[in-house]
């Protein structure tokens, strides 16, 4: 068995590092929303022209040559605007040198494989740890071609990250090749264009703890009014004192609103960004700060009140409550949602399927144990061959999505989340929880038999279940108890209670009246049932 990999600890994940909240801008006039686009498009144009200088200088950029753009800026800018730019651009371009070595890692991981497979006879079959080789010739030599690509393709990637160079659009890949496929995205060329511009167009200022309302470049008062100090080409179009321009509309934010209006008031850091949603032709504004670590709650204590197992899968969560002995508790949970549609839509149903699995968590005081799932190199086309429908299947669950709103809700209500190694917890679960939770009134699942592994790993418990000896060896005959006794049975730990009388009629009346106790029988040692128990040496079996 020593195929298995070493299994993790688990642990307690710590809440988010931010926040951020977005409301609608209302009641904008048509001077207000002219004046945004010009600020916007002339900020834009600095932006971009400094994203270009930032990627010229690649690794040789220094603090000496990041001030040296930002003196540049504020000459066409301000000083504010300036410190914005620079700072979206230096995270703009970290961001990308990211992408770029995940990007090296997949394409890694995809001429691994197929070096692999190419090396095996064709037709091999494969095991669980190494897949076998090819089904045909003409796959063989197809893989052959393809290796070659990718074997370019990385010696390309990593030639430009040695260098320091990066590939950047401002306002999206995706974006810029709907250009050239207009009839099939349903758009005309007018609508593409304002969708580029209000994509490209730059209006986000950081905060500043100690400034009014906690941001000078875009101020937001505590009842509503929205002010943006103007670039110098742009002074003329002030309406208020000291080159500011005052928005019409109002602003309210309804969610966290009490959190914002507590910092706003204390003149803390808060950073806005305001665009343009073309489709609809709405204006809205986001406003995000940072929140200061705060420390975790101790694995004990979050294991204290029991766990509920949460199991992710593409369609729906499935849930089981269990206590801390590692018993499940009452039924299982199934949380659907639906993930097909807009962006909206799908996010709306992953929200609403949290929001029902952290209402019973509260109701119960119990904390919710995920597994630590990363579906990054299990989702390449080289890894699993032939099985498009199954890439298909774990690429569309919202794993990332859904980890994020678990812990950013989680957080406000004070549940904590643990996360456990994902190792075989399906299919032990499968081996060792289906059968026996299974009844005549409930079907378990595979599924459902995950989450009570899940939860079982979080608690510290072994995730196989004790099993009873066989029935010649106990004994009380056919009545031998294991330790996944049901929490509210009475003395499940101690001994059965003492029938008065023979138990057979070839025992006399008065005989085996010390039964029970098996530790008063002239035996060596103590009885395995009265011994706490443990984990026997053996591996878990797949």
């Amino acid at each position: 068995m020593g195929g298995l990999r070493e299994i993790a600890a688990p642990f307690v994940v710590p809440g988010p590092s931010g926040v951020a909240i977005r409301t609608r801008l209302k009641h904008l006039t048509t001077a207000d929303e002219t004046v945004l686009r010009l600020v916007g498009d002339l900020l834009s144009s600095l932006a971009s022209r400094d994203l270009k200088a930032r990627c010229a200088v690649g690794l040789e950029h220094d603090s000496e040559r990041w001030a040296e753009r930002k003196r540049v800026l504020t000459r066409e800018s301000s000083s504010r605007w300036a410190g914005s730019i620079t700072k979206a651009t230096h995270d703009q371009w970290a961001l990308a040198r990211r992408g770029q070595l995940a990007h090296i890692q997949n394409l890694q991981a995809g001429i691994d494989t197929i070096t692999h497979r190419l090396s095996q006879p064709v037709g091999a079959k494969g095991t669980r740890q190494a897949p076998g080789g090819y089904r045909s010739t003409r796959e063989w030599h197809a893989k052959k071609r393809r290796l070659g690509v990718l074997e370019d393709r990385l010696q390309q990637v990593r030639a430009d990250r040695d260098a320091g160079l990066v590939h950047v659009t401002r306002g999206g890949k995706q974006l810029l090749n709907t250009r050239r496929h207009l009839q099939q995205a349903q758009l005309t060329q007018e609508r593409w264009r304002a969708r580029w511009q209000a994509g490209r167009r730059f209006l986000a200022a950081d905060g500043e703890s100690g400034k009014p309302f906690g941001n000078e470049t875009i101020r937001i008062t505590p009842d509503g009014e929205i002010s943006i100090k103007l670039p110098t080409p742009l002074a003329h179009l002030a309406n208020a004192p000291h080159g500011r321009y005052v928005l019409t509309g109002r602003v309210a934010f309804a969610h966290r609103g009490e959190q914002w209006a507590d910092r706003v008031a204390a003149n803390r850091a808060v950073a806005y960004r305001i665009h343009e949603d073309v489709d609809r032709g709405r204006w809205y504004v986001t406003a995000s700060w940072t929140n200061p670590p705060v420390k975790t709650v101790p694995l004990e204590a979050a294991r204290a009140g029991g766990l509920i197992g949460v199991d992710t899968n593409a369609d729906h969560l499935a849930a089981w409550r269990l206590d801390t002995h590692g018993n499940p508790v009452g039924e299982p949970l199934r949380l659907d949602y639906d993930l097909s549609g807009t962006a909206a839509h799908r996010d709306a149903q992953v929200r609403h399927a949290l929001i029902r699995l952290l209402h019973f968590a509260k109701r119960h005081h119990l904390a919710i144990a995920v597994e630590d799932l990363d579906f990054q190199t299990e989702t390449t086309r080289e890894k699993h061959g032939r099985k498009k429908r199954f890439r298909n299947l774990i690429s569309g669950m919202p794993v990332s999505k859904l980890r994020a709103r678990l812990l950013s809700m989680a957080a406000e209500l004070g549940i904590p989340v643990i996360a456990v190694d994902p190792a075989y917890t399906s299919r032990w679960g499968a081996q060792h929880w289906q059968k026996p939770l299974t009844t005549t009134t409930r079907k378990t699942t595979r599924h459902d038999a995950a989450a009570v592994a899940i939860a079982r790993r979080a608690l510290g418990h072994p995730i196989r279940r004790r099993t009873a000896p066989p029935p010649h060896d106990q004994s009380d005959r056919a009545g031998h108890r294991t330790v996944q006794a049901r929490p509210v049975a009475p003395g499940r730990e101690g001994h059965r209670p003492r029938i008065p009388g023979p138990r057979t009629r070839s025992v006399g009346a008065g005989r085996g009246v010390k039964a029970a106790d098996q530790n008063v029988q002239h035996r060596s040692g103590r009885s395995a049932e009265h011994e706490p128990w443990k984990q026997d040496s053996l591996p878990l079996s797949l």
